[in-house]
This record gives structure tokens, sequence and C-alpha cells, in this order.
């Protein structure tokens, strides 16, 4: 189904609001989530941001399914969100049932009721935070108007996130956010290091340290930093 650009440009200047701090929060950040799902016609829509283990967590969503999304993405370590979170793109699955990119999340994904995922990383300061993403219940094509205007949507959603961030008063979810750009700041320079020394990919080197820390029951952050000082002969 196509973004109904009308409608589309009427939810823009709605939320324009948020530039001018009018509303709460949590309020703003169900109002881009509401709004999502609308101009999409889809099943479900949900902002997640991460925490300090590195994990997206939903702080809004227009449907429960977006709860099991994250859920089993955090279980199984792997799901377009995750991709779209690490990657820093944007990133889509039109059917789920097609899909090999996942093969442990989608079999429990496409169980739930999902068949379809687009994903906008949220960005902040040159880093993602968060996701923004829209799921189908049915195999859904993902037009190139449709991919702009997710990407339109997650601005706003990053406007938001900088006026959280760069508030007077540091809230509990100006904290979280900062403990994860601190985490990722580590969990990158580890996945440079082990791409430098052991030749695998940015998401090889990735799943590496999360088996680590898994294995070993620490955090991630505090594995990351051992492999860092490490690399720097500390």
């Amino acid at each position: 189904m196509a973004v109904d650009l009308q409608e589309f440009g009427t939810a823009l200047a709605e939320l324009s609001r948020l530039r001018f701090g009018e509303m709460r929060v949590e309020d703003a950040m169900r109002d881009i989530v509401q709004t999502t799902h609308t101009i999409f016609g889809v099943s479900g829509a949900g902002l997640m941001l991460a925490d300090g283990e590195h994990h997206l967590r939903n702080a809004a969503v227009s449907d429960e399914r977006l709860r099991h999304v994250e859920d089993l993405q955090i279980y199984h370590q792997e799901g377009p969100c995750i991709t779209a979170f690490e990657e820093q793109e944007l990133v889509g699955a039109e059917d789920l049932t097609q899909d090999q990119r996942w093969p442990r999340f989608t079999a429990a994904a496409v169980d739930r009721g999902v068949r379809a995922v687009l994903a906008s990383p949220l960005p902040y300061n040159q880093n993602a935070v968060g996701v923004v993403a829209v799921l189908s219940d049915q195999r859904h094509p993902w037009s190139a108007e449709g991919e702009l205007a997710l990407l339109a949507l997650t601005d706003l959603a990053a406007l938001l996130i900088a006026t959280v961030m760069q508030g007077e008063q540091q809230s509990q979810l100006a904290a979280q956010l900062q403990l994860a750009l601190n985490t990722r700041t580590v969990i990158e320079q580890a996945k440079g290091v082990l791409v430098g020394q052991q030749g695998l990919t940015p998401h090889q080197a990735y799943q590496q340290l999360r088996d680590q820390a898994r294995t070993e029951r620490r955090k991630l952050a505090a594995v990351s930093a051992d492999v860092v000082r490490k690399a720097a002969g500390q």
C-alpha cells in the first residue's frame, strides 16, 4: 500500500510543534508512532531506543506485535531492527517468509503474525540511538515514497531526542541514551580491533563480542573494553 502523501504532509505539519517543545516527550513519541502507523496503513509501528547493553527497547508502540519483535530480536540477537541500528541504514523486508537474513528471528516473527518490516535508524551525533519501524501482517513491498516517508518521520524522532539530550534538566531518558552512546563508542572500537586482527566483517565482530559476553555472563561494554585495552597493550 502506498503512503498517502497528502495525509503525510498534514501529519508533518501537526508534528512540527515538536521543534518548539510544546509536547511531553512521552506524548510526542506516541504521536510519532501513531502517525507513522496511520500514514503507512500497516499493522503496527514503533519507536525503539537503545539501552546501556545495546539492546533496543520499545519506547512507544501502536501494536502489541512490536513488543514481540523487540523480545524476539533480543532473544535471537538478530532481526531487521538490529541490523538497521548496527549498520545505521534503512533496512526493509517485504516478505519474511522469503528472507534468509535472520533465520532464527524470522521463523519466530512469522509465527507471531509478522510478515514484513521496514526499519530506520534513529540518529544522534553520527551514531544511532534507536530505530523507528513499521510492520505488516501481510507481504508488503516498500515503495521509494514509503522509505522517504519513514526517513522523514525518523528525522522528527531524532529532533525529539536531540531536545531531550540537550535539555537543561537531565531526565532518566537522557541518562539512558547517553549511556547507550558511551557503550556504542567502546563497542565500535572493539569491533574495529577484531576486524583488523581477525579479518572479520563488522557484523561478525559484533556477534563474536555478543557471544563472548553471553558465555562469560558479562556486560557487552565490559567485554568490548577488554578487547580495546588488550589491543592497546594495557
